[in-house]
């Protein structure tokens, strides 16, 4: 026999071998990413979350048509019985040994190889019930050499060489030939077999590996929400979970971002922030509705996309106030220089853009928001919008302006990025506008004036009978001068006068007070925490017992917005150590 007939046959029967591992199927358990104990209800559970995340309507990425139909194959063979149970005991789902389980099966049968001619060879299973078959063709000429290919362009690609033309034959997460994905390796044609991947692999970029600079520098008080695993090394959080951290950070792309930390590393960061996970992972919202300078509030519920998304919607910022139409019309103070926007949607709740856009610009521009039925509504045409959703704003000298009328965005993203443009032109024109405003005179800007809190008026302003008492507490004269000029211009305000009932008194009284004077009386609320401030704003119930307070940076939209929110209940109120006296 011809030698290079020999060689020719030997390498064929090796590239055969080749072959018959790749094409081993994929495993549908790793595929749909459940154990093999699972049950139909995991099953079924997986293949849904999978499915919404590939559907080709939805991921436009390469690949994804591919993982869809490899998840609806392993769905296929997993959600059978029977077919659940042959490839359980035989790697195929159709029952009995095969080629492709890689198993010559358990009724004695064997394996043969048989040359068909024409450049046709074929694998052939003999034993159990039936023969199975797996040819190959190699188009070669009926005569001369039957592969169809030279022998010199097979080993001049075997360890990645350029070699002959696009038949490339490599090694080890290789190519064959063409452009054919199959797990690590490729044969040809354009379809991928979705076999398992070979190699490391990548680690997502959705989820940003967080440290104490990356917290102070993005997340702290930035007023964007972030989702944050902390974790151990030792306890590393599954494949499965980490998809659905995946998929919320990919639904709210823009809104949220995701992070994780290592506290192996980050001991110092994740003690300070009570983040320590002691065992498995933990997963924490950085919030902006329990602190308006945002805290750590941990997730407790179920690994569930739907359930982990609506605790993120749940956490996004608030500073937006949903208001009426009817009768509104935007104040301003000596001071305010901020200007006002305000969004009219049909929505019932505040959307998430609008939310995402009053965290990142809360402290330049006060936020509103107001549900509408349509553009028909006397209060819509009385500011003369002509489409919804629109943005209407007010420069710092009252001047309204239609930001923008008939809003059409894409996704969360983009319209953060787009309608962030639109915010920063026109909180741009405000400061020119502010910036030439003229000054008013001391008999003209004067307000309320605000009392000191004592004994003989400490009952009318913070006895049972009040709501709320709202306290400017100061250090220095100063701060003193300030709060004053503040609460005396807020005070006047109808937002900050609200009736909380038809028989109450004023639904805030205001008072200032002294605290180098008045500590014992501070002690009664916090005995540590009020201590090193300078000035900050109580607000505190007494018929409850509860009180909340202010301590960053004070403005009068500052004072303000916390006057707002202690009305609408939408500020964390805390427990007094004692009931606080003045002496």
């Amino acid at each position: 026999m011809n030698v290079g007939l020999k060689l020719g046959t030997i390498v064929l029967v090796s590239l055969i071998v080749f072959v018959a591992q790749a094409k081993h199927p994929a495993d549908p358990y790793k595929i749909l990413g459940v154990d093999r104990s699972a049950s139909q209800r995991d099953i079924k559970k997986a293949f849904h979350k999978l499915s919404l995340k590939y559907h080709p309507d939805k991921n436009k990425e390469k690949g994804a048509q591919q993982k869809f139909e490899e998840i609806n194959n392993a769905y296929e063979i997993l959600s059978d019985e029977q077919k659940r149970k042959n490839y359980d005991l035989y790697g195929d789902e159709k029952g009995g040994p095969s080629f492709d389980s890689g198993n010559a099966g358990d009724s004695g049968g064997y394996t043969y190889f048989t040359s068909g001619g024409s450049g046709q060879s074929q694998w052939q299973n003999m034993g159990g019930e039936k023969e199975q078959s797996f040819s190959f063709s190699f188009g070669g000429p009926s005569g001369g050499n039957p592969f169809g290919f030279g022998l010199n362009d097979i080993f001049s690609n075997f360890f990645g060489g350029s070699g002959g033309g696009s038949s490339g034959f490599r090694f080890g997460g290789s190519q064959f030939g063409g452009s054919h994905s199959s797990g690590g390796s490729q044969f040809g044609g354009s379809h991928s077999s979705g076999g398992p991947q070979s190699g490391p692999k990548t680690s997502p970029k959705t989820i940003r590996v967080v440290n104490s600079k990356v917290f102070e520098k993005e997340i702290n008080d930035k007023g964007l929400t972030w989702l944050l695993l902390s974790f151990r090394p030792s306890k590393t959080l599954p494949q499965h979970d980490q998809s659905i951290l995946e998929e919320v950070a990919n639904s709210l792309k823009g809104a949220l971002k995701v992070g994780k930390v290592n506290c192996e590393i980050e001991s110092s960061f994740c003690k300070t922030h009570k983040l320590n996970p002691y065992g498995a992972p933990r997963l924490f919202v950085y919030s902006f509705i329990t602190s308006e300078s945002g805290s750590f509030v941990e997730y407790s519920g179920d690994w569930d996309l739907r359930a982990l998304k609506s605790f993120c919607q749940e956490h996004l910022p608030r500073f937006s106030r949903r208001i009426s139409l009817d009768n509104f019309a935007p104040s301003f103070g000596d001071r305010e220089k901020l200007p006002r926007v305000m969004l009219l949607s049909t929505r019932k709740d505040t959307p998430v853009i609008w939310r995402t856009l009053s965290g990142l610009y809360r402290k330049r521009l006060i936020f509103y928001d107001a549900q509408v039925r349509d553009v028909s509504d006397s209060a819509v045409k009385r500011l003369g919008v002509s489409a919804l959703p629109a943005i209407v704003g007010w420069l710092a000298n009252g001047e309204q302006q239609i930001l923008k009328a008939g809003v059409s965005v894409k996704d969360v993203e983009s319209a953060v990025q787009e309608l962030g443009l639109l915010l920063d032109s026109f909180e741009k024109k405000n400061k020119k506008v502010a910036s030439t405003r003229p000054k008013k005179t001391e008999s003209e800007s004067s307000g309320r004036q605000i009392p000191h809190l004592t004994t003989l008026n400490f009952h009318d302003i913070c006895g049972e009978e009040n709501p709320v008492c709202l306290l400017g507490v100061f250090r220095s004269s100063k701060a003193k001068r300030k709060l004053e000029s503040i609460l005396s211009v807020v005070s006047q305000k109808s937002l900050s006068r609200r009736r909380l009932s038809s028989d109450s008194k004023d639904s805030i009284s205001y008072a200032i007070v002294d605290a180098t004077q008045q500590q014992t009386f501070l002690d009664a609320f916090d005995r540590f925490r009020f201590k090193s401030q300078d000035k900050f704003l109580l607000a505190y119930k007494p018929r409850k017992g509860k009180y909340a307070a202010f301590t960053a940076d004070l403005t009068e939209e500052e004072a303000e917005k916390f006057i707002g929110s202690v009305l609408s209940g939408d500020v964390q109120f805390s427990k007094t150590r004692q009931k606080p006296l003045i002496k």
